[in-house]
């Protein structure tokens, strides 16, 4: 596996597609000309937890952004404090029960989804898709906003599946079976205590099964290594992902970050 880090190039792309992890459920996706991110997180804290690595690119490093997708409203997924130093004036593409709370921290560009609703937005078709998961914010809203994942689907048959945060379940098997998925951006941490966690969040060989479901191209892996949300660490979820594919006899290839 190989980690290449070139902000220059990042940052000035508006021609190739392109995935830059930042760190956890944070991507920069570069497709069609023009750049999304999903579940911006940049902070260094999560509760009393402090951010174990580095974003792959800082704010400040980032381009102007075209399109903002929200899984869910979980701290780990949903930082305004980073949402407010974005560049551009992105569009929010938000599960149903959060458009308010965005409206109130003025961001007005705000569509919300239920599952199976999409949108164009300068030549990239964007779907809401299911997983299973919950959500809260405060003590008082559990469950008063939805979750799911999120499709990007752009010109000559691109298509990237990030999955938000999810257990495995058996909506992988509808999305592979709706769309033809060429990525899927996987979760493969914050897992243990299984007995708890099985219900809300993917293990490594979970998520590889997941993938399968799919039936898509090529996996990547997210949700691991940056804040300690349970008691599994990053280096283990990586881990025990390497065995299981090898374990399948699954080709590796190198990516860059």
């Amino acid at each position: 596996m190989a980690s290449v880090r070139d902000v220059d190039k990042v940052k000035d792309n508006r021609t190739k597609t392109a995935i830059t992890w930042i760190g956890h459920s944070t991507f920069l996706i570069q497709m069609s000309g023009i750049n999304i991110v999903t579940d911006p997180v940049w902070a260094t804290r999560m509760g009393f937890q402090k951010r174990l690595t580095k974003p792959g690119d800082e704010l400040s490093e980032m381009p102007e952004i075209d399109i903002v997708l929200i899984s869910h409203g979980h701290f780990d997924h949903l930082d305004f404090a980073s949402i407010k130093r974005l560049k551009g004036n992105p569009t929010y593409y938000v599960p149903v029960g959060l458009k308010q709370k965005f409206i109130r921290k003025g961001h007005q560009k705000v569509n919300e989804a239920n599952w199976w609703d999409n949108f164009e937005c300068q030549g990239v078709k964007i779907s809401f898709v299911p997983a299973q998961h919950w959500t809260r914010r405060m003590l008082w809203d559990t469950n008063t906003s939805h979750w799911g994942g999120w499709m990007v689907e752009g010109e000559k048959d691109q298509s990237i599946y990030f999955a938000g945060d999810t257990a495995y379940f058996d909506g992988f098997k509808q999305i592979g079976e709706k769309f033809n998925v060429k990525v899927a951006l996987m979760p493969i941490g914050a897992y243990e205590p299984e007995w708890f966690m099985k219900l809300s969040h993917t293990n490594p060989e979970d998520a590889i099964k997941g993938f399968f479901d799919l039936r898509a191209d090529t996996f990547i892996p997210m949700h691991y290594g940056t804040f300690r949300l349970a008691d599994d660490t990053g280096p283990e979820a990586l881990r025990k992902l390497f065995e299981e594919w090898e374990r399948l006899n699954l080709e590796q290839k190198k990516w860059n970050r």
